[in-house]
């Protein structure tokens, strides 16, 4: 029993081939396969392109031109769409930068007004200093005013 297959007959339907070949000892198969029609061609015909031959007389139909209108209604309302979108993103853009200069100007305000406060902070600072004795004069201080023992 061997398990080559050998090819027995051939039947040619629409461009498409059934070849039946016998494998082992059981009955005839089917195994579909395409083959071109035409001798010169060398590949099959595609199905899209098999009805091309028909298209003019379709375009007259009522069928192709429901079709035509709810495609050109679809290609309308992508564009709109497409459109609309664009016009989104550019007006959130353009809120985002204006969010961005208030930003920007609250930055500049606040960094001046810490500037500020942190002038008056050290001036403080300085004259508290200046006001206050050291530990070991204060102790002088105090006797030399007779309050202390």
């Amino acid at each position: 029993m061997s398990k080559t297959s050998q090819q027995n007959t051939t039947a040619e339907t629409n461009g498409v081939s059934v070849i039946y070949t016998q494998a082992h000892t059981s009955g005839l198969q089917q195994v579909p396969q395409l083959v071109p029609v035409s001798p010169g061609g060398g590949k099959a015909t595609p199905p899209s392109k098999q009805g091309k031959k028909n298209s003019i007389a379709d375009r007259n139909s009522d069928e192709y031109r429901q079709r035509r209108e709810r495609n050109n209604m679809a290609v309308k309302k992508s564009r709109l769409k497409s459109k609309q979108k664009a016009q989104d993103t550019l007006q959130r853009v353009n809120q985002l930068k204006e969010e961005n200069e208030r930003l920007e100007a609250k930055i500049k305000l606040l960094t001046k007004e810490l500037s500020v406060l942190k002038d008056l902070f050290l001036e403080h600072a300085h004259n508290f200093t200046d006001s206050v004795q050291p530990l070991g004069t204060e102790n002088t201080a105090t006797s030399s005013d007779g309050s202390g023992q």
